[in-house]
């Protein structure tokens, strides 16, 4: 039913036009109209038989003309795009972009040097058509030379996995996937870089299409991945080597179906044995190197095209029938029960779930509520009960895009629904069950990721951090309790640590302030970036470093002002006059601090190491502690000349690997009061140095000694600094006014020289470029201050003797010029202040005026 139409009234009515174009039955057009001349018109057809090809109109599609064979295949190309300044060049964007010069009648094909095959779009830049842009399926690059070199845009995290999987690497896990038409690969969660996560971290184990993984728990460098139809290899990560061990037919057994997106699995019971999917299932016990058919056809084992499509059969020379498909009564899920070995369950594209109990096979192929045939996208049996396993659906393939998932409790004898709360429209891909917590699932939809703690009578979505896009796999990582996603077009996700869900409804139907359990906070050295690589250059933020205490609070105490809001939006809605707040009023809640936050945190000697203050809001919340002590060594500095109750410092050193506590506080209406805690957690280091410090203990006690010393001395720059600007007006007033003693200036002047020299003597000389450059000079407090901090920050193998010596010569340089300052600031500069207010001198800071009635 293909056709070409024509509208001259805006879409109002159509003209079917036939006249030059192909008889037969036409499948996919590529349409496009020259913006150099409209009344050149192109189509690229799919057709029957050796019909289709490029067709040109020079009179706006009312007469067309076969220029050449030349097209590609409906289902994923033929479309095509108009130079924007020659009417004769046109491209058609395919697996291979070809070009044409000459209307249609020959083509030429776009230069590829480097670029990935299989394109989808592109532009032309209008003032310059050697410059393109082309998407497809290896991202998107850009030439400046019609073809003939491009750039690759490698900062767009736009990946599509299929599955995902993870290992227990230490000491961070990696995440292994999948992609479409991108290989198989695998990098790290995180690192230990500021930096975060590159795409350098990655590592290629396969090309082709990617789609299952599988890593050997025993043998962490043996990973299994495959490409499309069932193509699998044995990866060994120490050498990169990859060894075929695809089942093949036994002799006089007919060829297998495999799936595009063929499964694979190690057994939770045995290291060695894979299983993998086919139309049959296959079973290995030493790594691939022998398989053993355990099945017969598992599938529905029916063909596609006894069924009619758009109401009637084709015949076998339709337009691309069976072209570019899969093969049909194929695998497409597979898993064995954790809890019981040998209880395996295969799931078909043609709607059959086949359960292997006691090596006898039993096929179940209507389910309630479920259109026979239904691909069977997920199958998780539970990690706790043998007999109960999930399973989700897929129909989106007859244009059913309803969610579903069953769960049975008697091995598919009877099934239950389990979709409230989940889109209409959201076709469900995965499902997986916490490994704790029987209760909690989580299961990936085409618009996202859901949650659900109640064992599936209701969904929540994962909104937070992950966009609204097709989630095709998820896995859980059970060392770190990471739930981790495969995002069909946005890469790889993480949800850090999902622990507290396993106590949030025992601690909010409490109804009160509390933790959840802490976990130990991991300790290592952060590194530094990658080099200055601009913005052409992708990387992904690492979790959050430090310890990760989770609260919950069931209220926040509300202020003036809050509610004066709540009110006025109330008043608002309902079309109400509104009271406006008096001066007084807004004054009153201008100088009201808000509630907040006070976590305070405290070593095994009950000793408080550091405070947090945190924006107090209803509900579940998280504080990351860097595991370090308070920075006290700088001045304060406030932010628009205001104090912010929930600003806090940076870290200073690490703390002490071993046991801390926390406790909750609400401060509010200038009160503080308990709301949690203690609870206890521990702080770990991840791995040592190569040159290991024996003697921490010490060491953390010569930077504290040292932290007291820098903030005396960095206190005290200031204070110099605070102390001339004060001299400086005192100057400035003694010389604008007429009663001022001349001799009084003099002296003045000798005292600002007094603080220039003490000001010297902690800065030293300015540089005129480098401050690497200045000349030869005796070293200033500051200059062997950092001499002591920046060894100190690096210090995991203990004090160097630089350190020792330069805090011991900061002893004794530093307290002469303290005394000097104190005296300057206790005796010269009040006689100075009296003075000018004997002659009545204007204002300086500092100073008290004095009023004499």
């Amino acid at each position: 039913e293909s056709a070409f139409y024509k509208s001259t009234d805006g879409g109002e009515n159509w003209r079917k036009i036939t006249t030059g174009l192909p008889s037969g039955h036409i499948g996919g057009m590529g349409l496009a109209v020259s913006p150099v001349n409209p009344d050149y018109v192109y189509l690229i057809i799919e057709a029957q038989g050796k019909t289709g090809g490029f067709f040109r109109s020079t009179d706006r599609g009312e007469t067309w003309s076969k220029m050449s064979d030349h097209h590609s295949s409906g289902q994923y190309y033929n479309e095509i795009y108009c130079d924007p300044k020659d009417v004769d060049k046109v491209f058609s964007v395919e697996t291979y972009t070809h070009y044409t010069l000459d209307g249609g009648k020959t083509w030429t094909r776009l230069g590829l040097d480097g670029r990935h095959v299989d394109d989808h779009a592109l532009w032309i830049n209008p003032d310059n058509t050697d410059n393109i842009i082309i998407g497809g399926d290896g991202g998107m690059y850009e030439t400046w030379d019609m073809g003939k070199t491009w750039d690759f845009k490698e900062n767009l995290p736009v990946t599509q996995f299929y599955r995902v999987n993870v290992d227990d690497d230490f000491p961070f896990y990696n995440v292994y996937g999948g992609t479409q038409d991108n290989n198989s690969l695998f990098g790290p969660s995180a690192t230990t870089s500021y930096y975060g996560i590159t795409n350098e971290d990655y590592t290629v184990m396969l090309g082709g299409d990617g789609f299952w993984t599988a890593v050997d728990p025993s043998e962490p460098d043996i990973v299994y991945c495959e490409y499309q139809y069932g193509n699998i290899y044995r990866y060994d990560r120490k050498n990169g080597n990859t060894q075929y061990i695809k089942p093949i037919p036994r002799k006089g057994e007919e060829t297998y179906r495999w799936n595009w997106n063929a499964p694979v699995i190690i057994s939770p019971h045995s290291p060695t044995r894979l299983y993998m999917g086919a139309n049959k299932i296959f079973r290995t016990d030493d790594r691939g190197i022998s398989w053993e058919v355990i099945s017969e056809d598992v599938t529905a084992d029916k063909d596609r095209n006894s069924w009619p499509a758009m109401g009637k059969y084709w015949a076998s020379d339709a337009v691309a029938k069976d072209v570019s498909t899969s093969l049909f009564g194929t695998v497409v899920s597979l898993a064995e029960s954790p809890v019981k070995e040998g209880l395996v369950f295969s799931g078909s594209d043609d709607g059959v779930l086949q359960i292997l109990k006691d090596g006898e096979w039993h096929k179940i192929s209507t389910f309630p509520g479920i259109p026979e045939y239904t691909y069977i996208s997920d199958i998780c049996p539970s990690n706790f009960d043998e007999n109960t396993v999930f399973v989700t659906f897929d129909n989106l393939k007859r244009d059913d895009f309803k969610p579903y998932i069953l769960k049975s409790d008697d091995l598919g004898k009877t099934w239950t629904m389990l979709v409230e709360g989940l889109p209409e429209n959201g076709t469900v891909h995965t499902i997986v069950q916490d490994f704790v917590s029987p209760e909690i699932l989580f299961c990936g939809t085409e618009f996202g990721a859901f949650a659900s703690i109640d064992g599936g009578k209701k969904w929540n979505k994962i909104s937070k951090g992950l966009p609204t896009i097709a989630v095709r796999d998820l896995v859980i990582q059970k060392t770190h309790n990471d739930l981790v996603a495969a995002t069909f077009g946005r890469g790889f996700y993480v949800l850090d640590d999902f622990s507290p869900l396993r106590e949030y409804k025992e601690i909010t139907e409490a109804g009160k302030a509390a933790f959840f359990t802490v976990p130990n906070g991991k300790m290592f050295t952060m590194k530094g970036g990658k080099g200055s690589q601009g913005s052409n250059f992708y990387r992904a933020k690492n979790p959050d470093f430090g310890a990760i205490i989770t609260y919950y609070i069931d209220s926040v105490p509300s202020t003036a002002k809050s509610e004066r809001k709540k009110k006025e939006k109330e008043l608002f809605k309902e079309s109400k006059p509104i009271p406006q707040p008096t001066v007084e009023q807004l004054r009153e809640e201008e100088q009201t601090i808000a509630p907040h936050l006070i976590f305070t945190i405290r070593n095994s000697d009950g000793i408080v190491v550091r405070k947090i203050r945190e924006k107090a809001s209803k509900g579940v919340g998280s504080i990351s502690w860097d595991m370090k002590y308070d920075n006290t060594m700088y001045p304060i500095r406030l932010r628009e000349n205001k104090y912010q109750p929930t600003r806090n410092s940076g870290g200073a050193f690490p703390v002490l690997p071993g046991t801390y506590t926390v406790e909750m506080a609400m401060f509010n209406e200038g009160e503080v009061t308990a709301l949690a805690g203690p609870v206890s957690f521990e702080t770990e280091l991840l791995h040592l140095g190569t040159l290991k410090d024996e003697n921490r203990e010490e060491t953390l006690a010569f930077v504290n000694q040292f932290g007291d010393l820098a903030r005396v001395i960095r206190g005290t720059e200031k204070f110099a600094d605070d102390l001339q600007e004060r001299v400086e007006h005192i100057r400035q007033a003694m010389n604008n006014n007429t009663m001022a003693d001349e001799a009084m200036l003099i002296k003045a002047h000798v005292l600002a020289n007094e603080i220039s020299d003490i000001r010297y003597a902690f800065y030293g000389p300015e540089a005129k470029a480098s401050f690497e450059e200045v000349p030869p000079h005796q070293l200033s407090i500051n200059e062997r201050m950092s001499a002591v901090s920046r060894a100190m920050w690096g210090a995991e193998t203990g004090v160097t003797k630089v350190m020792s010596d330069n805090y011991q010569i900061l002893t004794e340089e530093f307290p002469p010029l303290l005394s000097q300052l104190e005296k300057i600031y206790n005796e010269d500069i009040p006689e100075m202040e009296k003075y000018l207010e004997n002659i009545k001198a204007p204002y300086t800071p500092g100073r008290v005026p004095v009023w004499n009635k």
